[in-house]
C-alpha cells in the first residue's frame, strides 16, 4: 500500500508539471482558449478567421516588421496579462495592453523579431481598453 501512495508524488515530478504556465504561440499560429485561474486552458489551434464564442479568447501571432499579436476576448470583463517573446535566448518580458471585453480586439506590436510569444497570468483589468 505504501507504494501506491508514492504514485501521486512521482506524477508531480514529471516534466509536464515543471512546464512554464501559459500558452506559447508560434509565428503564423492562431489559438483559441478559455481562462481559468489566470492561465489559458483548453487551448487548441484554429483558423485566424474564426470568431471566439462566449468565454473564449482568440490569439494570432504574425511576423510583421517585428512581432505582432492580435488577441480578441469574448468575455464580459477586460483582462491584463503577461507576454514574453521567445527565441534563441531566454524569454524577454514585453509590455502588453489591456485585452478588452465583449469581443473587441487588441493589437500588440513589438519591434523585436521573435519565433513565439508566451502569454500567461491573466487578471481582471481595473479599466477596459487601456495601455500601461
Amino acid at each position: 500500500m505504501v507504494r501506491f501512495a508514492l504514485i501521486p508524488l512521482l506524477l508531480l515530478a514529471t516534466p509536464a508539471a515543471a512546464q512554464s504556465p501559459g500558452l506559447t504561440i508560434r509565428s503564423g499560429e492562431s489559438w483559441m482558449f478559455a481562462i481559468s485561474r489566470g492561465q489559458p486552458v483548453r487551448a487548441h489551434r484554429v483558423k485566424p478567421t474564426v470568431k471566439p464564442p462566449p468565454g473564449q479568447v482568440l490569439a494570432t501571432l504574425r511576423a510583421v516588421l517585428g512581432t505582432s499579436l492580435s488577441i480578441t476576448s469574448n468575455n464580459p470583463q477586460a483582462f491584463v496579462y503577461r507576454a514574453e517573446l521567445l527565441g534563441a535566448d531566454k524569454p524577454v518580458p514585453v509590455r502588453s495592453c489591456t485585452l478588452p471585453a465583449n469581443g473587441r480586439m487588441s493589437f500588440e506590436h513589438w519591434p523585436q523579431n521573435s519565433d513565439a510569444v508566451r502569454i500567461s497570468d491573466f487578471r481582471i483589468a481595473r479599466k477596459d481598453g487601456s495601455c500601461p
